[in-house]
């Protein structure tokens, strides 16, 4: 078998196993991440979006919602991604920080 035939059968079972969603929304998550650490908001936002559609649960991804959000004027939303990452994982403590110094709050 060669290696493109391998990694469809990994794809495949990852689905299977995984939900195409949730890999989709990884590998999102990541795009906007890397777009955010290079300055690209807008692209960031994009990313981050659609990985948010795909993973609905996942703080982390609504956390890095908010900062690409913050970092294209959008104060607005970026509190409301911050705020979803909250109810999601109470313990995501970056979204707390990020919460408070979005609404101008001193932060530790």
């Amino acid at each position: 078998m060669g290696v493109a035939a391998l990694r469809g059968v990994l794809a495949a079972l990852l689905c299977a196993l995984l939900g195409c969603s949730a890999i989709e929304g990884a590998r999102l998550y990541r795009e906007g991440t890397e777009a955010l650490e290079r300055g690209d908001a807008e692209s960031a936002v994009r990313a981050l979006e659609l990985a948010a559609d795909r993973a609905p649960e996942a703080s982390e991804v609504q956390n890095h919602l908010g900062l690409a959000y913050l970092a294209s004027g959008r104060r607005d939303d970026a509190v409301r991604a911050f705020e979803r990452a909250i109810a999601l994982d109470c313990d995501n403590a970056a979204a707390r920080h990020n919460l408070a110094a979005a609404h101008g709050e001193p932060t530790r």
